[in-house]
């Protein structure tokens, strides 16, 4: 029987959440194989957008990957906004908001929402983030159980604050914890925090 093997990491800003450059236009992208010496069948469960960090699961197990991609399992982002975001906001992302999807209009589940304070320390960005002298910013959690694309900062944009910088802080019961930036851990299975 083939044993699967399991890595939880941080995914930095500026990397792709794939291993193969299958596309010309992407010739320069960086791509997660320059972080580890991973397996060849590893994949990562579902991806971070180029612009975005933190947690990403990676398996060699297909069954694995579709369980933390299904709506059991939740997903939580920590999001600087631009401007300070107001609880009427907040409100309206937690009843569901309309997005384009592919160009179709959709309504993102019910979600929960709610402004950080004070603001969570990270290490800073590799491309920095606008300084303060262009307006105030705000740190606010989002945890959702779908994943569609680029749907949290399509979600702030849509209650009038866009997204300047969004970092996965959990999925299900892994936490990025104090994992730096590009750190790479193997495990020998993903604990959820439920068994299923």
């Amino acid at each position: 029987m083939t044993k699967h093997r399991h890595f939880i990491i941080h995914k930095p800003f500026g990397y792709l959440s794939q291993f193969v450059n299958n596309q010309n236009r992407r010739k320069n992208k960086k791509l997660l194989g320059a972080l580890y010496n991973f397996p060849e069948s590893i994949m990562a469960i579902g991806r971070l957008d180029e612009d975005s960090e933190g947690l990403l699961l990676l398996t060699t197990d297909g069954k694995v990957s579709a369980l933390v991609r299904s709506k059991k399992i939740e997903k939580e982002y920590y999001v600087q906004v631009d401007g300070q975001i107001t609880l009427e906001a907040v409100a309206r992302l937690k009843a569901g908001v309309e997005i384009a999807i592919n160009g179709k209009k959709y309504l993102t589940l019910p979600c929960e929402a709610a402004r950080l304070e004070p603001a969570p320390e990270f290490e800073p960005r590799a491309k920095k983030i606008r300084d303060e002298r262009h307006g105030p910013t705000s740190w606010l959690s989002i945890t959702i159980t779908e994943g569609k694309f680029r749907q949290v900062r399509k979600m702030t944009a849509s209650v009038g604050f866009p997204t300047l910088r969004l970092i996965r802080v959990r999925i299900g019961g892994i936490t990025l914890d104090n994992l730096h930036s590009g750190e790479v851990v193997e495990v020998d299975r993903f604990d959820l925090g439920k068994e299923y």
